[in-house]
C-alpha cells in the first residue's frame, strides 16, 4: 500500500524559515501531481502549492513570492520551502499525491497524517 510519509514541521518564530517533505513508498505507482495544503483551526483545508510531474506550479496567494514547492522524482519525494513565515501560517500542513497505481490501472488520491507547523509572534 502507498504511503506517504512527512516531516520538517515544528515551532519558528515570525520570518523563519521552515523545509517540509513528503516521500512516496510501498507500491508499483506513478505519481501524476504532488502538492501541499494546510487546515487552521476552525478553517477549511486549502490548497498551498501544487506541482504536476510536468507543467506550471501553482500557488495560493496568500503564499506567492515567500514559499516554493519542487520535487525530486527518482526520491518520489515533494518539497515545501517556507520562507518570511507568518503567524497566520500556522496550520497543520498535509502533503497529497495523485497516483497512479499500475495492478489496478486506478489513480487514487492519497494523503499525508499531517504535520504541524507553528509561527510565533
Amino acid at each position: 500500500q502507498v504511503q506517504l510519509v512527512e516531516s520538517g514541521g515544528g515551532l519558528v518564530q515570525a520570518g523563519g524559515s521552515l523545509r517540509l517533505s513528503c516521500a512516496a513508498s510501498g507500491g508499483a505507482f506513478s505519481i501524476r501531481t504532488m502538492g501541499w495544503y494546510r487546515q487552521a483551526p476552525g478553517k477549511q483545508r486549502e490548497l498551498v502549492a501544487t506541482i504536476p510531474t510536468s507543467g506550471s506550479t501553482n500557488y495560493a496567494d496568500s503564499v506567492k513570492g515567500r514559499f516554493t514547492i519542487s520535487r525530486d522524482n527518482a526520491k518520489n519525494t515533494v518539497y515545501l520551502l517556507m520562507n518570511s513565515l507568518k503567524p497566520e501560517d500556522t496550520a497543520v500542513y498535509y502533503c497529497h499525491a495523485l497516483i497512479f497505481l499500475w495492478d489496478a490501472r486506478r489513480t487514487d488520491n492519497y494523503w499525508g497524517q499531517g504535520t504541524q507547523v507553528t509561527v510565533s509572534s
